[in-house]
């Protein structure tokens, strides 16, 4: 979900973000900290990977001691790896044996669902697959509330025979023939009071309606009151794999990027395509700031947060009778009475050594109690509200110049305004004899700018491998009805004390189950489709979005908006495989031992090495340079016909002054379903310090198979 911070904790948010880089890889007080070493594809033969991982650790542990508190999971059932509390020698004596691709600190990661459905053109009517029910989701996030009528059985026939998962059923949780798996890990058996140590959520993430409604769930709890941890996400994916999803969904990522085998989310995607498996990722929540974008691997699928045609508008009234608009979740019904209006300012706690310059940002133990109770009062930032709940308010008005394009609730009646109405609030407030204000109940509006991608959505471009676009495409992923948890009240507010089975949220952690669910609509369709190729057909057959609304475009969106019904039936796909992967690892400069280990691949990098990073068969097309240069690049494609066995595709070229796109040739002639047509697309920019960004489609009459084209300016070495 993206955060609330208000100036007081600015503080606090620092010494938190150093406490995760620092605690990332939660050591011990011998110096011990948890490192993930990454080996690659499983051996083949009868090999014991556990022996062979013990057998390891005896070589570099003083005593060759090697226990479960040293080794805590050795991955086993779809890759090869452990991890394992380690010194700084340690690690690097392991970094440098013969089988291991890589070595590095666990870390600690964040967590980034109606009529968002319908938005999206998948309505109830829409047509489904007779498969449908054979799609299993694995989800790793929090865990799930089973009883919340999202995850309803009734009608489902038995589990899809080629599942061979598990559900750890316990005295509070039992699966069902919708969520027909469940596992949870906690490495480091921390857990705090409000933690359920079962598959059990206690952190409230689900969807209303699901895109896929007659698809199982397996569910894969990796995250815990203080975050999910690299070691148990790792574990998360070997078993998944292993148990037989269709796809996999992940809402979680880091707050700083690493390379594609140093990363925990990228390693288990890679192994996933390995497995006919995609890997659905949320693309983040710290945006707009430009390459904030941590989930990036070519191999998964990014997905961005963008707005529905819905908001939510909390009115506030004055006591001069002027109505001002704000943004909120407001559920508290003030019945439009009166209340005394007072400034944060005017009322500072200076009992405990707060002036007016503190108390106007509303912070937890700012105010005077006395000044504030039963009052309204009105705050300089958006903040939890947490300050003025607790100082006895009976509402709040807050302004900021922080964007207003989500809502949240609060644990009393709320408006967030914009600066240009706050001023004049606040005006009003200081200026007027006994000022009063009421605020109502909140009103749902339509969006008529919708979609565009929120601010807190992260953005390109790829820090890693500049000329690969991502995020891919964006879904739904702002102010959607979210089945939640009961173990939660409804708001993080300490006297709030409201359960509900739906809440209303915001995040990337919300867009990507939607993609998620379109991914599995596709699946239904065409089961034996790669990943690569559904990803195709996701990002080809995307609504194109405006850059008027989207200043970042293309790095803000992708390939655009998720239409997950056009996305069944796509004309033509890039299809992509594991040697392809491999190609692509050549040319970014991974070396002959690594790339075998990761792939089991015997492909000498020196027979490939023209294989660069333009001839990944991907959908879209990307390419950078320094500020003020000119760049010309030559990308080959291939597609393979899925639409109308005899077709001819005419290349429609869109390029904005600046940009120069030559595709050769320009017609493409199919004469079967399956068949293959190969083609170069010849790029050419001159940039100063921007982008600019146009589109190839080819088009039958039928189906427009669209990819964006992106030139732009890099500023990264």
């Amino acid at each position: 979900m993206a955060a609330r911070t208000s100036p007081l904790a600015w503080l606090s948010l620092v010494i938190f973000t150093l406490s995760m880089f620092m605690s990332c890889s939660h050591g011990s007080s011998d110096n011990r900290k948890v490192y993930i070493v990454y080996m690659g594809s499983l051996p083949k033969g009868k090999v014991s990977t556990t022996s062979l991982h013990t057998s390891m650790l005896h070589e570099v542990l003083p005593g060759n001691t090697v226990g479960s508190d040293v080794l805590l999971y050795s991955y086993h059932r779809s890759f090869n790896g452990f991890a394992a509390k380690l010194t700084k020698d340690e690690a690097a004596k392991l970094r440098g044996k013969d089988g291991v691709v890589s070595v590095f600190l666990s870390q600690r990661k964040q967590l980034h669902t109606s009529r968002s459905w319908d938005f999206m053109g998948l309505n109830r009517k829409v047509k489904r697959s007779v498969i449908e029910s054979d799609i299993i989701v694995g989800m790793l996030d929090t865990g799930i509330w089973p009883e919340s009528q999202s995850f309803n059985d009734t009608g489902f026939g038995p589990i899809p025979r080629k599942w061979r998962g598990t559900c750890q059923s316990s005295t509070n949780f039992t699966c069902n023939n919708k969520i027909i798996g469940a596992r949870y890990y906690r490495a480091n058996g921390d857990y705090s009071p409000y933690d359920y140590i079962s598959p059990r959520d206690s952190e409230a993430k689900g969807t209303a309606r699901g895109g896929v409604p007659s698809a199982r769930i397996a569910v894969y709890k990796i995250c815990w009151y203080d975050g999910c941890y690299d070691e148990d996400i790792l574990a998360a994916f070997d078993d998944a794999i292993a148990d037989g999803v269709d796809i996999i969904s992940l809402s979680v990522g880091s707050i700083f990027w690493s390379d594609y085998f140093d990363d925990t989310i990228a390693i288990g995607a890679f192994h996933s395509i390995k497995n006919g498996i995609l890997t659905s990722n949320s693309a983040g929540n710290s945006g707009p700031s430009p390459s904030s974008i941590t989930n990036f691997s070519p191999w998964s699928l990014s997905v961005a947060a963008s707005t529905i045609d819905r908001k939510f508008v909390t009115k506030v009234k004055l006591g001069n009778g002027v109505i001002y608009e704000g943004t909120s979740i407001n559920t508290f019904d003030l019945k439009g009475k009166m209340y005394p209006f007072i400034a944060g300012a005017a009322a500072p706690n200076t009992s405990q050594g707060y002036t007016s310059e503190d108390s106007r940002y509303c912070g937890p133990g700012t105010l005077d109690e006395t000044l504030v109770k039963g009052k309204i009062v009105f705050c300089d930032y958006d903040s939890n509200a947490d300050g003025p709940v607790e100082a006895g308010a009976i509402g709040a008005v807050f302004q900021s110049g922080r964007h207003k394009d989500y809502a949240f609730a609060y644990g009393l009646p709320l408006s967030n305004l914009n600066l240009d109405d706050g001023r004049i609030v606040f005006d009003y407030v200081n200026t007027t004899e006994n000022p009063t204000a009421t605020i109502f109940k909140t009103n749902v509006e339509e969006n008529q700018f919708a979609p565009f991608v929120v601010s807190f959505s992260s953005r390109g471009p790829n820090p890693v491998t500049a000329d690969i676009l991502k995020p891919d495409l964006t879904a739904p992923g702002v102010d959607i009805l979210a089945a939640w948890s009961e173990a939660l009240p409804l708001t993080e507010t300490e006297d709030d004390t409201r359960v509900v089975s739906y809440n209303i949220i915001s995040g990337t952690s919300m867009s990507c189950p939607h993609a998620t669910g379109a991914a599995a609509y596709v699946k239904s369709f065409h089961p034996t489709w790669s990943p690569a190729a559904i990803k195709s057909a996701l990002m080809t057959t995307a609504f194109p979005m405006s850059s008027e609304n989207n200043i970042e475009a293309e790095f803000a969106y992708g390939a655009g908006h998720i239409n997950p019904a056009l996305a069944a039936r796509p004309g033509l796909i890039y299809d992509a495989g594991e040697i392809d992967y491999v190609k692509f690892l050549c040319g970014q400069g991974y070396s002959p031992k690594q790339i075998k280990l990761i792939t089991e691949s015997n492909t000498k990098c020196s027979e490939v090495m023209n294989e660069a990073v333009w001839d990944l068969n991907y959908p879209s097309f990307a390419l950078s340079t320094t500020p003020g240069d000119s760049v010309t690049r030559v990308f080959h494609r291939t597609v393979t016909n899925v639409g109308s066995p005899v077709s001819t595709y005419k290349a429609v070229v869109n390029a904005p002054p600046g940009l120069i796109i030559q595709v050769q040739p320009s017609v493409l002639s199919f004469k079967s379903l399956g068949q293959k047509q190969s083609f170069t697309v010849t790029i050419g920019a001159q940039l100063g310090n921007s982008m600019v960004s146009g589109s190839l489609i080819w088009d039958d009459g039928v189906h427009q198979v669209r990819s964006p084209v992106v030139a732009y300016a890099s500023l990264l070495e």
